[in-house]
């Protein structure tokens, strides 16, 4: 039961922590409210786990939907879910076992931020945008949105968060947290 409740709590906060993040940033542009969404990802990866970390990853995309943040289309919601989700995954896979070494987060950091660019770029670029009845200006939005800026925010988010990790863990392991 309190490893339950640890963990409700974790990916609430975290949750949480990433609506405040995508509210008060959203006039920021999309590198700094997408290095914040992706520095929350790897966060609750890295320190409280995978089931954590995929649902504050299929849970964002929701939260930018309503918050009009994200695009107001439900495939490319689904889209960004899926990005974030393997993003998360691999993460978690590569270093989110407790005592990975610097060279393999770093690995992971550089592998997970690449995949979730290809996921979204191939998805919204050159699957949704070929499907659906885009505009020329939604078209070109959506394909700016989902090129490099993804792989951009997916490394600057995936670098903050390998930096705060070691401290956050340390603190929830002295708090009976789950890191």
């Amino acid at each position: 039961m309190k490893k339950k409740t640890i963990w409700i709590t974790q990916t609430a906060v975290l949750t949480a922590l990433l609506v405040v993040l995508q509210a008060v940033t959203r006039g920021f542009g999309q590198v700094v409210t997408g290095s914040c969404v992706n520095a929350v990802l790897a966060l609750a990866a890295l320190t409280a786990g995978l089931a954590s970390g995929l649902t504050v990853a299929l849970l964002s995309p929701v939260f930018a939907f309503f918050l009009g943040i994200g695009p107001q289309l439900l495939p490319l919601v689904a889209a960004i879910a899926a990005g974030n989700a393997v993003f998360v995954a691999i993460l978690w896979a590569v270093a989110g076992k407790r005592g990975a070494s610097w060279p393999r987060r770093l690995m992971a950091w550089a592998v997970a931020a690449v995949c979730k660019f290809l996921v979204l770029y191939l998805v919204v670029v050159q699957f949704l945008c070929r499907i659906l009845p885009l505009s020329e200006k939604q078209t070109a939005t959506f394909s700016a949105m989902f090129s490099w800026t993804q792989l951009v925010t997916a490394l600057i988010g995936g670098a903050i968060a390998l930096l705060a990790a070691p401290a956050i863990q340390k603190a929830l392991q002295g708090r009976g947290g789950t890191a």
